[in-house]
């Protein structure tokens, strides 16, 4: 059975200047909120232009500002369409991982990593850097947080194309850089391309499973990133 992924990164939320870490554990600002609310609506419409019906069951990353974006957009699928949507958390669609450094400032990364005689300061840019990973316990590339959650997407959708007997829409609620990565993985992206990219807040992109196990893009744009560029241009050199 025909299965799409809506591939959505949360609202804004309160982020702390300089820190770089995902795994914050900030709520949505008041503008995040709202988008989430627009997100129940954009969904439903997708979903009535490309003839599929949303699964009841939205799956997000753990960390609030994804869960809330899930739940805000799934009281209003179910106001729209009077049944009711639930919101499921899996921590395989969390965004990468520092690790130890997890809540410290770029700057304070880079001075503790220059201090230590066992690495030197890292490469510019290296927050976009695909394979880049901070030599700390728990830290984790893009390449294999966008691994990790591509092994979820692909199980999931697998076990909606044995079981339902429509066409169907999956909402998955994460972050930028893991969706990104997972759509690499998927081959949707080509992995040069992923560094140059980034996600609107709360606009899902639609990426659709092919009978054989394959995925293509079906809706919804990517963000493109300037410093991004310059990630790829470090990596090239």
């Amino acid at each position: 059975m025909r299965v799409v992924a809506a591939l959505t990164r949360h609202g804004i939320y309160e982020q702390p200047s300089g820190v770089p870490n995902a795994h914050l554990l900030y709520p949505l600002t008041a503008e995040g909120e709202a988008q989430a609310r627009r997100l129940g609506t954009s969904i439903a419409e997708m979903a009535s232009h490309h003839r599929l019906v949303v699964h009841p069951v939205i799956e997000c990353s753990p960390l609030l500002r994804a869960y809330q974006t899930a739940c805000i957009a799934a009281d209003v699928l179910a106001t729209q369409a009077r049944k009711p949507f639930r919101v499921e958390q899996y921590a395989a669609l969390c965004e990468r991982s520092l690790g130890a450094a997890a809540n410290l400032t770029l700057d304070q990364i880079e001075t503790i990593l220059a201090r230590d005689p066992r690495y030197g300061r890292p490469p510019a840019q290296w927050k976009y850097l695909p394979a880049f990973e901070l030599p700390f316990p728990g830290a984790e590339s893009l390449i294999r947080a966008g691994a990790r959650a591509a092994e979820h997407l692909r199980a999931s959708a697998a076990s909606l194309a044995s079981k339902s007997r429509a066409a169907t829409l999956k909402v998955f609620v994460g972050h930028g850089g893991a969706f990104r990565y997972a759509a690499c993985e998927l081959g949707v992206l080509e992995l040069s391309q992923a560094p140059q990219l980034s996600m609107h807040h709360a606009r899902p992109v639609l990426i659709e499973r092919a009978t054989g196990g394959g995925w293509t893009h079906l809706d919804g744009a990517w963000k493109e990133r300037t410093n991004g560029q310059q990630a790829v241009n470090d990596v090239a050199r």
